[in-house]
């Protein structure tokens, strides 16, 4: 019998019978689907009549997925629910208010990445060329939210990031903890006649050793973000990027080699700024912006309010005040809100000895 004439079988028994049973289930998903995002329009009004204009809260949505990593029990990850859920709040946030997401562009950065794990696919992201852009975008109201690098496992701080808190009136309103898996591209199907390395200058970092023993004779260019990598090699056939596989399928580039970071664990940690207060989540972070007198011991003296109140302090880097010289700010991260009571005696104390203090947010930890 010839391939083109062999009878169609139908399928065993028991696979029918999932189909049809996957078909209800679907069914039924959709349902629930369409009755949450009814429910989403209810609370919409409600607030607007309420004359309550914030339909995103931070620390409800960090909540709701807690509790769905909580009671997952298998067979898909933990961390995917989660983003299955993500996008189902995010569709639904979008019928109450469409949101604008600012962050540091081009389309393809690590960055929008980012901000779409953090805010779902229901929001328009809209990218910019520098941090200070973002800041701005979110200060005038033409974005709700704007994300923004602040450090990274293996390249440590953003020092631009921090540079603009001491200015902007922002709070921080979450943070996104982002994988960073970082990938040779270009044009061509091999390295024959390549020249030039293109990517951010913390990337060229994140990928150093590799780039040392696998293409030590290549020129290495820093340019403004990886996706302006991708998208100067997608011009030029001498150069290759690195950056991340959507920066690939946006500039139509191969992907040469995977994975080329140094560290398997490469994680970079973004932050949420806006307008907006978050309430207590229950596992929470403050930031702080601290200096003290120039004399010996003011450091301690500064840390010493926070040992006191057993307050654990996550994370400490100095920056230049601009004030004056050798004068120095301290950007702090602390476990808790500042609506804890231990945390609002530790900041009481804290700003008797302070020469300045600044509270740049309290704001759910990172999910996943």
């Amino acid at each position: 019998m010839s391939r083109k004439s062999r009878p169609v079988t139908k399928p065993p028994t028991r696979l029918r019978v999932l189909r049809s049973q996957i078909d209800k289930l679907d069914e039924q998903i959709q349902g629930l689907i369409s009755e949450r995002a009814r429910c989403a329009q209810e609370i919409a009004t409600l607030k607007q009549a309420a004359g309550d204009g914030n339909f995103y809260r931070p620390e409800r949505e960090v909540d709701v997925l807690r509790r769905v990593i909580a009671r997952n029990r298998g067979p898909l990850a933990g961390e995917e629910m989660a983003r299955l859920f993500r996008e189902i709040m995010s569709a639904c946030l979008a019928l109450e208010e469409p949101m604008k997401i600012a962050f540091l562009g081009p389309e393809g950065t690590f960055t929008q990445a980012a901000a779409l794990k953090h805010f779902g696919h229901s929001v328009t992201t809209l990218p910019l060329a520098a941090i200070d852009e973002v800041f701005r975008e979110v200060e005038s109201g033409a974005a709700q939210f704007g994300v923004v690098p602040i450090e990274n496992s293996t390249e440590g701080v953003i020092n631009h990031t921090l540079d603009m808190f001491m200015g902007s009136p922002l709070r921080i309103c979450g943070e996104v903890e982002l994988r960073i898996h970082h990938h040779l591209l270009g044009k061509g199907r091999s390295l024959k006649g390549v020249k030039r390395v293109l990517s951010h200058q913390q990337s060229l970092g994140q990928c150093r050793e590799w780039l040392d023993t696998n293409l030590p004779g290549l020129e290495r260019v820093a340019v403004a973000s990886n996706a302006e990598a991708a998208r100067l090699a997608a011009k030029d056939a001498k150069a290759v990027a690195i950056a991340g596989s959507s920066a690939a399928e946006i500039y139509g580039l191969r992907v040469l080699v995977s994975n080329i970071e140094d560290e398997p664990d490469n994680t970079t940690r973004f932050l949420v700024i806006g307008r907006l207060d978050a309430l207590p989540s229950g596992e929470d972070k403050t930031s702080l912006l601290i200096s003290g007198p120039n004399r010996s011991g003011s450091l301690m003296s500064l840390l010493e309010p926070l040992a006191r109140n057993r307050i654990n302090m996550t994370r400490i880097e100095s920056r230049p005040s601009r004030r004056g010289l050798w004068e120095y700010v301290f950007f702090v991260d602390i476990d808790g809100h500042i609506q804890d009571p231990r945390v609002r005696k530790a900041l009481a104390e804290l700003e008797k000895d302070a020469a300045f203090l600044k509270w740049l947010g309290s704001y759910p930890k990172a999910v996943l």
